[in-house]
């Protein structure tokens, strides 16, 4: 019985740990994109380009399950505009659904026996998909027009380099901490 209460305490504190890195993760390399973005002249179009908040949100459920995913992309887009501004008020509801769909998805995936590519891929299909509905409901369901439906189309166009960014990096650094795990 204590051994048992012991391995939670310490699942329990790295989830945590888990969440609270890739919370900060998300709110710090937006803020590290939209700097060199602002150094080189090409404004936000970097952060929107590479999508730097989806990174840390899909690491983390791919290592520590969909409860950290969901938390730590619902959150995510919450504090930084709370700290930054960023995302626009406008967008912000649908960041939050579109990371907090890719933070379940991608834990749900975890212990599922298939390349992480694939695992990323199906994360962005339900994550951006869901984020397009939202989009679609708000526009002609509910008649809000903060938010068009072009809105849709253009951000899977712009978002595509950071699409490509995270089939490279994600499976790389997932590969990098499994034999990182294996030698401990």
């Amino acid at each position: 019985m204590l051994n048992s209460d012991v391995l939670d305490k310490k699942v329990i504190r790295k989830k945590t740990a888990a969440t609270v890195l890739a919370v900060i993760a998300a709110v710090v390399l937006p803020q590290v994109f939209h700097s060199v973005g602002i150094v080189s002249g090409t404004g936000p179009a970097l952060g929107q380009s590479f999508l730097p908040m989806h990174l840390p949100i899909l690491i983390a459920a791919l290592i520590a399950g969909p409860v950290v995913g969901i938390i730590a992309g619902l959150f995510s887009p919450l504090i930084s505009f709370a700290l930054t501004g960023m995302p626009a008020s406008a967008m912000l509801p649908f960041m939050m659904v579109e990371l907090l769909v890719y933070g379940f998805a991608a834990g749900a995936l975890k212990d599922v026996k298939l390349p992480v590519i694939l695992k990323v891929i199906i994360a962005q299909f339900f994550g951006r998909g869901v984020r397009a509905a939202a989009i679609l409901a708000s526009f002609y369901i509910f008649n809000i027009q903060a938010v068009s439906s072009s809105v849709i189309l253009s951000s899977i166009v712009q978002g595509l380099p950071g699409l490509i960014l995270q089939w490279s990096i994600i499976p790389l650094f997932i590969f990098w901490y499994n034999k990182r795990g294996e030698n401990e």
